[in-house]
């Protein structure tokens, strides 16, 4: 079963996650699910288009696959070797040291937590205006937000198989539709302007009224996708299975971004394109080519595909906080009750309850402040969960130089554990600077909230205070300070003695 590594003192077993749970297909739903492609693209490409690179969109989204397909060769080469539910908390405890590595994980609990609640926020405004358009019901959006948050609870409860097939009918719908739309316009030979290329001339990703605007929402498009890690313990054959769900995510979403972008441009003009964007209509940029070129059905379509769509984000989130709980919680910080599991699902059920509860919070908090939930509990809470990420990714990225640098020098490689991660690192915190650029615009009307202003201090506070917890660690109790981050798989150990799985997703 999980256990520490050999020198961390702590031989006592811990409990684990349900082994051979899922497949390669089922981890890759879960990790494009948290990258939502259908909110994704309704959400940022607008904005991109509208005030940040214009029609240079998709050539932003091209050159954010081609840095995150970078940073996900170090990633992949860590994968490789270290198997751990706390993916990032457990990669840099191994290359940067215990003491960033709980600050990190700190930081990336603080992050997935605030995930769901943000997704909740958007979930509820797509239904409350699809049902209220479709059907001419007025049903507050705090009733759909409660539906989510228990339908999650329940799913969450029962392995991670079940969960991976319910996003994965979700996932495939909402990809369809987008590719549908895209296809019926390349069908077609485009809009008024036929199929330009200029949208995907690299050069166009660096201009417009505001291009570092549009490349962060390009590489916001993609926050989710390392989540492959965390489903390690549970998928069949981890060592191969995480690394190639990875590679495959970050490519595959890419490559699907940039056609979609590409497409619905075309679909619109290059000048229609850029009016409707920065309109008091932004989603018409998808709505209309679907009605020219497919029919009003499929807008209807569309509009109920939202819903699924970001119920399956928030699903997926929902799972990587549970497991980072979960693994911070076994190994004796936060409460050890956190890293329990269920005896018959081996699901991080007391994680998934505490992070359902905390999610509970955080929703009912803004509706009983009379907060929106799209303008400010899904921008605010994005931004925050955002920079806490990006923060993570930019250290993983430097982690694998020092974990390869000090360890197993067979599989040391200039590119691969060296040239890869160090320039995955540069280009991270590249997006991390453009974020903190362009906060303000990215928050819209809400950037005038005291939410918004205390958002800095929020990630400062967390990460701070998790340097803190691991000196104080270090210096009072120095048997647990050898555990930060080294509960870790090990698969011969664990197993060589388990039943053929059954086929699953």
């Amino acid at each position: 079963m999980p256990r520490t590594a050999p020198d961390a003192g702590r031989p006592e077993p811990v409990q684990r996650l349900k082994a051979n749970s899922v497949g390669l297909v089922g981890v890759v739903f879960m990790a494009v699910a948290t990258a939502a492609p259908i909110t994704a693209m309704t959400g940022n490409l607008p904005i991109a288009v509208g005030f940040g690179n214009g029609t240079g969109a998709p050539a932003g989204y091209l050159f954010a696959t081609l840095v995150l397909t970078v940073f996900s060769v170090g990633y992949v080469a860590m994968a490789k070797r270290i198997t751990a539910a706390g993916a990032f908390y457990g990669y840099i405890s191994h290359g940067l040291g215990r003491i960033a590595g709980m600050a990190s994980g700190m930081l990336a609990v603080l992050a997935y937590i605030v995930f769901e609640a943000s997704i909740v926020g958007v979930f509820s405004y797509f239904a409350q205006t699809t049902v209220h358009d479709q059907l001419g019901w007025d049903i507050p959006w705090i009733v759909y937000a409660a539906v989510m948050l228990a339908v999650t609870a329940v799913l969450a409860f029962f392995d991670i198989n079940l969960t991976a097939k319910a996003l994965g009918v979700m996932l495939i719908a909402e990809i369809a539709v987008l590719f549908a739309v895209a296809t019926a316009v390349l069908i077609h030979g485009g809009g008024p302007d036929g199929i330009p290329v200029e949208p995907i001339n690299p050069k166009n990703a660096f201009t417009g009224a505001s291009a570092g605007l549009g490349l962060f929402f390009a590489f916001w498009s993609w926050v989710g996708f390392e989540s492959t890690a965390m489903y390690g313990e549970e998928s069949r054959d981890p060592k191969r299975v995480i690394p190639r769900a990875t590679l495959i995510s970050v490519v595959g979403v890419g490559l699907f971004y940039v056609y979609v972008s590409w497409m619905t441009i075309a679909g619109n003009g290059l000048a229609g394109s850029v009016k409707v964007s920065s309109g008091t209509s932004p989603l018409d940029l998808f709505f209309d080519p679907a009605h020219s070129f497919i029919g009003a059905w499929a807008v209807d379509t569309f509009q109920w595909l939202l819903i699924t769509g970001s119920f399956a984000c928030g699903m997926a989130f929902h799972q990587c906080a549970s497991r980072y709980l979960y693994a911070i919680g076994r190994e004796g910080f936060l409460h050890p009750a956190l890293g329990r599991t269920h005896r018959t699902h081996g699901s991080p059920y007391v994680a998934s309850f505490v992070q359902s509860v905390i999610a509970v919070v955080l929703v009912g908090a803004f509706w009983v402040t009379g907060q929106d939930p799209y303008i400010h509990l899904y921008t605010l809470l994005a931004i925050l969960g955002t920079m806490a990420i990006l923060i993570v990714q930019t250290l993983c990225s430097f982690a694998v130089i020092g974990y390869f640098r000090r360890n197993h020098p067979e599989d040391r490689h200039w590119f691969r554990t060296l040239l890869a991660p160090l320039l995955g690192g540069i280009g991270m915190t590249a997006v991390v600077v453009l974020l903190v650029l362009n906060m303000d615009t990215a928050a819209g009307t809400a950037a005038g909230s005291l939410f918004f202003k205390a958002i800095p201090w929020i990630v400062g506070l967390v990460f701070f205070g998790g340097l803190a917890l691991g000196l104080y660690v270090k210096t009072r109790h120095p048997h647990r300070y050898e555990v930060i981050g080294r509960v870790v798989l090990e698969d011969a150990a664990e197993r060589e003695d388990q039943p053929a799985p059954t086929p699953t997703a």
